[in-house]
């Protein structure tokens, strides 16, 4: 997680990418706890590879994260974009024993079983334009046998979503470390693809773990999108998303939607799919399908597809924004 997350800009001019807010909870926050309720094991270890400049806060929340899940927290630093290869090896000395790597910039809903006498599974979910991912070829007995970028042709419609299982992180150690002391680069990086394909052809056994839902994060626009549809699965399975000490004075909310802690709604109406940050004030608005975070003040307002940052402040008739923190609209 160790990019800037330029497609997500003004919000990650403040804040990493895997740190912004879906349905009230960090979005590598819920990643951890998704891939925890696939592998059904104890996690000892989260290691976070990011970039030095985050800054010390980032990481003590991002330690707070994994002990939050009864994990010890690593942090890894990744300062120069060198590829996803170079960049897990930023973490090598946590790799030994099984091992998730996940990138954490995307959500997932999944039942599936993780297959633990295989070598490595690798998170896909099927879609409908396979040109437009990497994608993985099975055979008959649902064994990954090739591994396909942006395939012209179809192959496959099962696109690689970036999470992925090891039985041994000394395995995959041993291969990231060949690719960077044989200078082996596609477009000047190092690419974890590259490990894979030469596991592959000594043998290993790689299978596929089959994802319900996959939610992407890079922009402004699908980071709204999936806050909406991880409103949906929470209030699907019941979870309460709405705090006890919302101050509610002429107003509705209309379902799903997350309201965090002390926040004011005053003749206004939230909802469908809308998260509200803790402290944050609603005034004479209309709001959906919006994520805003904490601390804005929002007033006199018609929002659609909003994403609004920390202590903004916003005052109009703007229909679809993009503002980060601290920006004021009056």
């Amino acid at each position: 997680m160790a990019g800037r997350g330029s497609r997500l800009r003004p919000h990650t001019l403040t804040i990493p990418k895997p740190l912004i807010p879906i349905a009230g909870k960090p979005i590598v926050h819920r990643l951890v706890e998704d891939i925890a309720g696939v592998i059904h094991q104890k996690i000892e270890e989260i290691a976070f590879i990011i970039h030095e400049s985050f800054g010390k806060q980032v990481e003590k929340d991002l330690i707070a994260i994994a002990e939050k899940l009864g994990s010890k927290g690593t942090i890894y630093y990744q300062n120069e974009a060198l590829g996803t290869a170079h960049a897990i090896m930023c973490a090598k000395e946590s790799m030994s024993g099984p091992i998730v790597v996940a990138y954490a910039d995307t959500l997932f809903r999944a039942d599936f079983t993780l297959d633990t006498s295989a070598d490595s599974v690798i998170w896909v979910k099927q879609v409908e334009d396979p040109s437009a991912f990497g994608v993985v070829q099975l055979n008959e007995n649902n064994v990954i046998v090739d591994f396909v970028e942006k395939p012209k042709d179809f192959v496959s419609d099962l696109a690689i979503i970036g999470i992925y299982y090891f039985k041994s992180g000394e395995t995959l150690r041993a291969e990231l470390q060949y690719l960077l002391d044989n200078n082996v680069v596609k477009g000047g990086e190092y690419q974890l693809t590259d490990a894979l394909e030469n596991m592959k052809q000594k043998g290993l056994k790689f299978v596929p773990g089959k994802v319900d839902e996959w939610m992407d994060c890079g922009n402004k626009d699908v980071t709204v999108d999936t806050n909406s549809r991880m409103l949906r699965f929470l209030h699907n399975d019941g979870s309460n998303l709405v705090s006890d000490t919302v101050c509610i004075d002429n107003s509705t909310i209309i379902p799903p939607c997350f309201i965090g802690e002390d926040v004011v709604l005053i003749n206004s109406t939230v909802g469908p799919y809308v998260s509200l940050g803790n402290a944050t004030h609603v005034i004479n608005t209309k709001i959906k399908h919006s994520l805003v975070q904490t601390h804005a003040h929002i007033k006199d307002a018609s929002l659609d597809n909003a994403m609004i940052g920390n202590h903004a402040k916003f005052d109009g008739n703007f229909k679809s924004v993009s503002i980060g923190d601290y920006s004021v609209l009056e």
